[in-house]
């Protein structure tokens, strides 16, 4: 099996070393390009070769997984050098416009739109962690649209792996992702923001930062870069979640302001039950 990964970061890295302990037969085929990611995939034993689209014709498997914008953009180009009997899948945190987008495609039907639900905040190839996928949820959209042989070798490929799968329709894919994910790297680096502000007078501030701030402030570490086009790309869904989220801050310091700390203590504990909703669903999933 020929399996190309298509940008080689902390995603399409773990897939390969998942690819590599599943299926210890395959070639795995890296282009990224970062010629130094490149390179230091294949000392670190990440894919065999560096390749590049001229060879995507042998291709058995391709993973993209490169920021949301670069992918509108490159979608149409691999699957234009894929063969026909070639499964493309993509690893996008939004779906509606990579769907919208490949929809009229000649070879739409050689692409799944997934969604493997983990990660890190680090990136880069040196970032792959085998088994990051065990026991995640993985987001598959319009899986009518895909021909059902393909289906079935990447629901093969994705259980092997051990990934739950969902099925989704774009649109609300973006919608409940923007709450539980956007939104929270939202929060994450205004958290950051807000603290850097007050440390450039108050220097001891980071000296009393505990687990509390470190695991809250933890995905400000993420990538910009594959940030910024995720918000632009789900913007409208987004800016809903701000708003609401905004909202509550706002009531939540209306009750400071008030003294009604029984308000506070009703509101925190109303909340509490997110433990039950959270129970068994690991802490990294991104």
């Amino acid at each position: 099996m020929n399996v190309f990964i298509i940008g080689i970061g902390l995603i399409g890295g773990s897939f390969a070393k998942d690819i590599k302990r599943i299926r210890p037969d395959a070639k795995i085929y890296g282009i990224d390009t970062n010629v130094r990611h490149l390179e230091e995939a294949v000392d670190l034993g990440i894919i065999d070769v560096k390749s590049n689209y001229d060879e995507l014709r042998i291709a058995d498997v391709v993973m993209v997984a490169i920021p949301v914008d670069v992918m509108i953009r490159e979608l149409p180009q691999i699957l234009n050098a894929v063969n026909d009997e070639c499964l493309v899948f993509d690893g996008g945190s939004t779906k509606s416009l990579i769907c919208k987008t490949l929809e009229a495609h000649p070879k739409r039907r050689n692409f799944l739109a997934a969604h493997p639900i983990a990660g890190t905040e680090f990136s880069g190839p040196s970032a792959a962690i085998e088994h990051l996928y065990e026991g995640k949820t993985n987001i598959i959209c319009e899986v009518e649209k895909t021909a059902f042989k393909l289906q079935e070798m990447a629901l093969e490929l994705f259980q092997q792996i051990g990934m739950r799968i969902r099925y989704m329709n774009p649109e609300a894919h973006d919608k409940h992702i923007a709450y539980v994910s956007h939104l929270s790297h939202i929060s994450s680096f205004m958290l950051g923001k807000t603290v850097i502000e007050k440390e450039k007078n108050e220097r001891d501030i980071f000296d009393m930062a505990g687990s509390g701030f470190e695991s809250t402030v933890r995905l400000a570490k993420s990538s910009p870069a594959m940030w910024t086009p995720i918000f632009e790309q789900n913007k409208d869904n987004v800016v809903e979640t701000l708003e609401e989220y905004i909202q509550n801050l706002l009531e939540f310091k209306q009750l400071l302001e008030k003294d009604d700390f029984k308000g506070i203590y009703n509101e925190m504990n109303a909340t509490n039950k997110i433990k039950e909703i959270l129970n068994g669903i690991p802490l990294n999933n991104k």
